[in-house]
């Protein structure tokens, strides 16, 4: 079910209640740090399951954006776990969602994830562990990686560029005002799996 159009503020971290509030629908404007995570980054947390400890940013009550960045460094500062921090970045867009399907539940489940930033929704998997473990999935604008760069205000470190490559890499970003939609909720409440039940019942009907 669709909530509307209210728009809310969102402060990282996040709680359980901050995301058992939001409904599919809600749009929100999301400020303070989040960390970007595609394949690699997915795998390893996933198969080498590393220590809280090990990983140079605060998972717990985060936000991972499923984005490859391109970054300019102009600083090289050194984070623990051979990560650097500092640089500019140029473009921001997000990666298809679906790509680590399978490995997102555990990694909600065993990290503290409050939000998911992509494009083009997650599978029932994923939607379950939203529901178990009270978090949400945030669809943001697809073709537009410059304008959320600019919604990107920093770079606050990197981790793991060496060894997965710079798009790979997990990077802790400065956001402010970032803009993503709720599509699926920590109540069991999917907008991509409505509009595909939608879908297919106007197709059954131009088909009668």
């Amino acid at each position: 079910m669709v909530n509307g159009s209210s728009v809310r503020r969102l402060k990282t971290p996040l709680t359980k209640d901050d995301a058992l509030s939001l409904k599919t629908g809600d749009v929100v404007l999301i400020s303070g740090r989040i960390v970007t995570g595609r394949d690699r980054v997915h795998q390893f947390l996933f198969h080498e399951r590393p220590d809280k400890r090990e990983i140079p940013f605060d998972l717990e009550g985060g936000i991972i954006y499923h984005c490859g960045p391109i970054i300019t460094p102009s600083l090289a500062l050194p984070l623990k776990g051979g990560g650097v921090g500092g640089g500019k970045l140029i473009a921001a867009g997000p990666t298809t969602s679906m790509r680590v399907e399978m490995y997102e539940a555990d990694v909600i489940k065993s990290y503290g994830i409050r939000g998911i930033i992509g494009k083009g929704g997650m599978g029932d998997k994923t939607l379950t562990a939203l529901k178990e473990y009270g978090c949400v999935y945030l669809h943001t604008i697809s073709g537009a990686a410059a304008y959320l760069a600019d919604r990107i205000k920093g770079v606050a470190g990197g981790w793991k560029i060496e060894e997965f490559g710079e798009p790979e890499a997990m990077w802790l970003l400065d956001v402010e005002d970032f803009p993503a939609m709720v599509t699926m909720d920590a109540h069991g409440n999917s907008l991509h799996k409505e509009i595909e039940r939608l879908s297919f019942e106007r197709l059954k009907e131009m088909m009668a």
